[in-house]
């Protein structure tokens, strides 16, 4: 079979997996199933059970669909994927949309805490040749 020049099929995107598991599928679970599919830290915060701070978090991202938080070290469930959350960094909230591919790790992770350091150049009296620059 010859291809045609001009004809390119669109790519297909693959639907996100998680240890086997569809998003769907992975929503109809319950916490402890759940549990079970995550790393060994994420795990044993979910076995310990949601404080009651992470419970509230939980419902107010239920009901309307989007919530502040102070929560840096609230896991990513599959029931919050698609929602937006507004996690704060030390300074400010930072808006971040949950997609599939974050389940199991923190919403810290996705709200950096330090901003990138970029040096100018060198300013007067920084090195010893600088005392000789003229300041005019």
């Amino acid at each position: 079979m010859a291809k045609k020049a001009g004809s390119k099929l669109p790519k297909r995107k693959e639907e996100f997996t998680y240890r086997g598991y569809r998003v769907s599928e992975l929503a109809k679970m319950r916490l402890e199933e759940i549990a079970e599919l995550l790393p060994s830290r994420q795990r044993r915060t979910l076995r310990r059970g949601l404080s009651k701070e992470h419970r509230k978090f939980m419902a107010k991202l239920r009901a309307r669909g989007t919530a502040k938080t102070h929560l840096r070290d609230a896991i990513v469930l599959p029931e919050m994927v698609g929602k937006v959350v507004e996690i704060h960094n030390g300074k400010t909230f930072q808006r971040v949309e949950i997609i599939p591919e974050m389940i199991g790790h923190y919403l810290g992770e996705y709200a950096l805490t330090r901003a990138r350091v970029i040096h100018g150049a060198a300013g007067v009296g920084a090195t010893r040749s600088s005392k000789f620059v003229p300041l005019k």
